[in-house]
């Protein structure tokens, strides 16, 4: 499978998620009608080898029953490997474990804020407690979160999310193949663990790069008990605004990435519908390379209200950041709308802050206190399970940093001791 190109991160002109959607309000009192979503469709395809892949469709999801206001969409792919009981038990409490992390009482920008940090704790709870169900499988996952314009992607392992918008294809996730990362190499073998090509007779070194024991060739996913947590659950999460254009996501896995590239998989389908670019996706990559593996595929479109002319034209040169896309946000109708004193305030962006830090392993740092929401989760609760904590009985993140910086102990957020443990055995501070 090619690898995406590598993250760009964030540079000087910057705005923050938070001051886009103010921006975003602002100009929808302004305009008539600017109070409108996109809408969602969405399809998906397969052809099965092992019957080790499950999708999930939620286009229609609330985070709070019976209140419309709070409505967003869900998509995810689970590639399992070695049996499916990993991505069976992924779909059924992944998304449920994120929203746990998330106050429901939250405004829409607030959610919007405190989403990266519920999905980096919804992915390691998810984790911790498969791994007592004493199962031995793995899984991949992309988890893609739609909410109007905003787009927010978690993934751990192989399988693929790229957005086509404006012409220009993105790369939304990461590619946790250990050939594809000396940092998840050094991480692993800084942890303890061993990563190596597999040795046939006479010593020769084939296949890729793989975690010892038992043998596994990425570096994230949920699940693999036997290959110890050298293996972790920590997932790269993007998070960004749409354009007025809208766009279309493509989540697959490594069945089709394997055989396809973005921009193919791209063009074999424009003009079609979801569920007929998902099927054609998953024809030509089984046509191309065979069906050596189990091969799905979902497409989304993300449409907005009125649909300009120019939307999914011809694609360009593949975008060269991950998360930025230039050029994209807030375009000159929506400039116009705004008053003399919000232009003031809120520049004509050129890129979007990344609003999570891309490929952190540590959970110190993905649930860091300085995190601009940390006054919305209870502060005497686990971050990560959400259990309520008596007094004294969490235990800081920063607790043993060499170099805490302005940091105390004392700081939260907090986890309780079985989750600290968790966290300890993920960064080789305890056997595995």
């Amino acid at each position: 499978m090619s690898a995406p190109p590598r993250g760009v991160r964030r540079r000087a002109g910057s705005v923050a998620l938070g001051d886009l959607l103010r921006r975003e309000a602002s100009a929808e009192r302004v305009a008539a009608g600017g109070g409108e979503r996109p809408t969602v469709a969405a399809g998906q395809a397969g052809r099965a080898k092992k019957g080790e892949d499950l999708a999930l469709l939620k286009p229609a999801c609330e985070r709070r029953p019976g209140a419309p206001s709070t409505s967003f969409s869900a998509f995810a792919l689970f590639d399992g490997h070695n049996g499916s009981a990993a991505a069976v038990y992924a779909k059924e409490h992944l998304l449920g474990n994120v929203l746990g992390c998330v106050p429901a009482d939250l405004s829409r920008d607030e959610w919007l804020a405190a989403l990266p940090r519920a999905l980096v704790a919804g992915f390691v709870k998810t984790d911790k407690d498969f791994q007592t169900k004493a199962h031995s499988s793995g899984t991949t996952v992309t988890l893609v979160i739609i909410d109007g314009s905003v787009v927010t992607v978690a993934s751990v392992g192989d399988s693929r999310c790229v957005l086509e918008a404006e012409g220009s294809i993105y790369y939304l996730s990461a590619d946790h193949r250990f050939d594809a990362s000396e940092e998840e190499v050094g991480r692993v073998t800084e942890c303890g663990g061993e990563v190596g090509r597999l040795n046939v007779v006479g010593g020769a070194e084939i296949g890729p790069l793989r975690c010892w024991p038992g043998g596994l060739c990425l570096s994230r996913s949920i699940g693999d008990q036997d290959v110890g947590e050298f293996i972790i659950p920590v997932p790269y999460v993007k998070q960004m605004k749409l354009s007025n254009f809208g766009g279309r996501l493509i989540i697959a896995s490594d069945g089709v990435w394997d055989a396809l590239t973005a921009e193919t998989a791209f063009s074999c389908a424009r003009g079609l519908s979801p569920e007929a670019a998902a099927d054609q996706i998953v024809k030509e990559a089984v046509e191309s390379k065979g069906l050596r593996d189990d091969t799905t595929c979902i497409v989304i479109d993300i449409i907005p209200p009125e649909k300009p002319k120019s939307t999914m034209e011809s694609p360009k040169t593949p975008g060269k950041g991950l998360g930025l896309l230039k050029s994209f946000f807030l375009r000159k109708t929506l400039s116009d709308s705004l008053s003399v004193a919000d232009k003031d305030n809120y520049p004509e962006p050129d890129l979007v802050e990344e609003v999570f830090e891309e490929g952190c392993p540590s959970l110190s740092r993905r649930l860091n206190s300085e995190y601009p929401v940390r006054n919305m989760f209870k502060l005497f609760a686990c971050a990560i399970c959400q259990i309520d904590l008596e007094s004294g009985q969490g235990i800081s993140i920063h607790e043993g940093l060499s170099k805490p910086g302005k940091l105390r102990p004392w700081d939260g957020p907090f986890l309780c001791h079985s989750c600290q443990e968790k966290k300890e055995a993920m960064e080789g501070k305890r056997h595995s």
